[in-house]
């Protein structure tokens, strides 16, 4: 294990459900995800970690759940991206060919920060090792929820998520008590319906 993801796993913990990539899906992504990424997915897999907190994924699952995000907004124009990781909550991490890490999606809240650069092949791997390296427990908890919601519903599975029922853009609360278990994709791609996805105030775009 290179220093970077022993670095991340300090943070995180180990892996929970993981799942063997198959050399399939590294074909599939090689030159378009950096190759330091590919290498993770064959020693690590796709896993969560941080409890479940945050899941490094397959790409291929959320196919759909990006173009629904994205079809329509002018970030289709930007890049051709690839979700790599997500938390708990459906914070979405998504990955350009063209500028890496530079799109991240708010899914409950439908908000996005955008970093509008392009780097170049040589930079990826780096960069993807950065991603890494900038995430942190905290920041993949939304509102301190995910301690009582993994208490109250259940650990995570791979295809699992904590949702907000009713969504909070159509005016539910942000309590534990409206929280449930829910399937990832199908509910991504249904807050990806309620409202246009909107720029944060702070975002380059």
């Amino acid at each position: 294990m290179d220093k970077v993801f022993s670095r991340f796993i300090e943070k995180f913990g180990g892996a929970i459900d993981r799942r063997e990539v198959p050399l399939s899906s590294i074909d599939r992504y090689r030159g378009k995800l950096p190759n330091q990424l590919l290498e993770y997915w064959s020693e690590h897999g796709w896993s969560g970690y941080g409890d479940g907190i945050f899941w490094i994924v397959n790409p291929q699952e959320y196919e759909g759940v990006v173009a629904s995000w994205i079809e329509g907004t002018k970030l289709k124009e930007k890049d051709n991206y690839h979700l790599i990781a997500r938390s708990a909550f459906g914070d979405l991490y998504l990955w350009g060919e063209k500028t890496g890490s530079s799109l991240q999606i708010t899914s409950v809240l439908s908000r996005f920060i955008f970093d509008n650069y392009e780097i170049t092949n040589e930079q990826m791997d780096r960069e993807l090792q950065d991603f890494l390296l900038s995430m942190d427990v905290d920041t993949n908890d939304y509102g301190d929820l995910f301690k009582p919601a993994k208490k109250k519903l259940g650990p995570l599975h791979h295809d699992e998520m904590y949702g907000f029922v009713p969504a909070l853009m159509l005016g539910g609360p942000d309590t534990l008590d409206h929280l449930e278990k829910v399937k990832a994709v199908e509910h991504l791609t249904l807050l990806s319906q309620i409202t246009e996805l909107q720029p944060y105030s702070f975002s380059d775009f």
